[in-house]
C-alpha cells in the first residue's frame, strides 16, 4: 500500500488517466474528488461487498443443501 500525505485541493494521478484530489478535510472525514474515464467502474468498497453478499446470497440452494433440509423436515 502506498501511503501520501496531500492537503486540500492537493491530488494523486493514478495509471495517467485517473486524478484523485483532496476536496475537503473535516474532522475525522476527508472529501475526494474521482476524475476518471467513463469506462471506469468507480464503488465504494462497503457498496462492493454488499453487492457481494446479495449475490451469495441469491444464489439457489445446492442440491446437497436442499437434500439434508427435506431429511431435516422428514424426521420431524
Amino acid at each position: 500500500m502506498l501511503v501520501v500525505t496531500r492537503k486540500t485541493e492537493e491530488s494523486i494521478i493514478i495509471n495517467d488517466n485517473i486524478e484523485v484530489t483532496v476536496l475537503e478535510v473535516a474532522r475525522d472525514r476527508v472529501k475526494l474528488g474521482i476524475s476518471a474515464p467513463k469506462d471506469i467502474k468507480i464503488i465504494r468498497n462497503e457498496l462492493r461487498h454488499a453487492q457481494e453478499t446479495n449475490v451469495d446470497s441469491s444464489q439457489a440452494p445446492s442440491r446437497e443443501a436442499m437434500d439434508a433440509l427435506l431429511s431435516m423436515k422428514k424426521d420431524q
